[in-house]
């Protein structure tokens, strides 16, 4: 009898074996986004050690992980579509024009109620084609103003509350010398965000409530007036062209002690920090005072339904959902959890309390238009042309004209 059950319990366990190796064994092919800023801080390791401790508790499952820069992701994801080699799941900047082109799955064709139930509402929103989710919020993080402490406390200067007082507040560190009394990155890399943090803090943005495109609306021509006039002007944006500085070379010279104030998320404050900035953060500015309205931004991971794996798929994407793993990834790289139980967590925790300024904005940001399909096209564009509305001799009404007619040419596909 013992020699028979140790015969049945060898041909169950070489069975399971035959099974979990056999051809019924999926491979999911997930493209992600790097968010580190050096090979050390890669986002690479962090997706291999979840796909490994995933594999481990599934063993039919095996999951491909490339990571590319963010420089190239967006693209290389596109021509892979093109190609007819989509990937399971791509975490990139957009998901609308893929939604509108029939090739990704809904939210509730992949994740359990619970974990589709517990995004942070205004990002699930934001994930929306005509109601329906396809956008799956991934990392989050929103605008502050960062100043340096140093070089305010030596001129004896106060955070500013409004335009003039930014304006005046530059004025002084620029007869200190300050290189970049205000950075202000309107160059390819991420124009879009400080674009739309500007609109808003003047009172507009792209779009207005009905979601129709307003880029060239007087409230955001009135903007850019002020911005060429008043900061960029007279020379309180520094020696860069606003049109080529890019957000990460604003950082950088942050962190070397060149800049008093520009407009940040939270990983700046890891940037500084080993720099030895001392920095202090506020609401950045409005027209008449703080201003209320905030940018908010998520990343997106979407999932394609050209393999056919949803189950797979959707299994995968509760586990990456869970809280451990969403606070980890936000620890990990100074971003805001994107469901509703990980931000309690971390607004609660000691060890988070540099980013309570942030997840507070969080509840009251607006985000980029990413549900319609045209606002891929319409970043692209602003991240080409919105410098060149500050630029001495430059002209704001034309550009931010050119912009919405352009726009509007792509929004009637939306």
């Amino acid at each position: 009898m013992i020699a028979a059950a140790a015969a049945l319990a060898s041909t169950v366990f070489l069975g399971g074996c035959g099974l979990a190796g056999g051809s019924d064994d999926v491979t999911l092919e997930l493209v992600a986004a790097d968010y580190g800023d050096t090979e050390a801080s890669s986002t690479e390791p962090y997706w291999k050690d979840l796909a490994r401790a995933y594999e481990d508790e599934h063993p039919g499952v095996r999951v491909n992980v490339t990571v590319l820069s963010w420089n190239d992701v967006d693209r290389e994801v596109r021509e892979m579509v093109e190609a007819g080699r989509a990937p399971d799941m791509a975490q990139i900047g957009a998901y609308a024009d893929y939604a509108d082109e029939g090739l990704l799955y809904r939210a509730d064709d992949l994740l359990s109620i619970p974990v589709q139930a517990n995004f942070v509402s205004q990002l699930a929103s934001a994930g929306q084609v005509d109601g329906v989710q396809y956008g799956l919020p991934f990392a989050g993080s929103t605008r502050v103003l960062f100043y340096n402490r140093t070089l305010f406390e030596e001129a004896g200067l106060t955070p500013p509350k409004s335009w003039d007082d930014l304006a005046e507040t530059a004025g002084k560190l620029k007869e200190r010398g300050v290189k970049y009394p205000y950075a202000l990155p309107l160059g390819p890399e991420e124009a879009q965000a400080e674009t739309m943090q500007w609109m808003l803090s003047g009172g507009s943005g792209y779009t207005d409530g009905l979601g129709v495109y307003t880029i060239d609306s007087p409230s955001n021509v009135s903007t850019f007036t002020w911005l060429r006039d008043e900061l960029v002007g007279k020379g309180l944006t520094g020696p860069v062209a606003p049109g080529e500085m890019n957000r990460a070379a604003a950082f950088t010279a942050f962190a070397n002690g060149q800049v008093g104030m520009l407009n940040g998320h939270p990983s700046l404050m890891k940037i500084a920090s080993k720099k030895g900035v001392k920095y202090g953060m506020v609401p950045t500015p409005g027209i008449e005072g703080e201003n209320r309205n905030t940018l908010g931004v998520t990343d997106w991971m979407t999932a394609f339904k050209q393999n056919g794996h949803a189950d797979q798929v959707g299994d995968f994407l509760d586990f990456v959902y869970s809280d451990e793993n969403v606070l980890a990834f936000s620890r990990k790289y100074d971003l805001l959890p994107v469901t509703a139980t990980a931000s309690q967590t971390m607004a609660a925790a000691a060890q988070d309390k540099d980013l309570r300024p942030f997840l507070d904005e969080l509840q009251l940001s607006e985000l980029y238009p990413a549900g319609k399909t045209s606002w891929a096209s319409v970043s692209a564009d602003v991240k080409k042309l919105i410098g060149r509305a500050v630029v001495d001799g430059g002209d704001p009404a034309q550009v931010l004209g050119d912009l919405q007619r352009t726009a509007t040419r792509a929004g009637r596909a939306d």
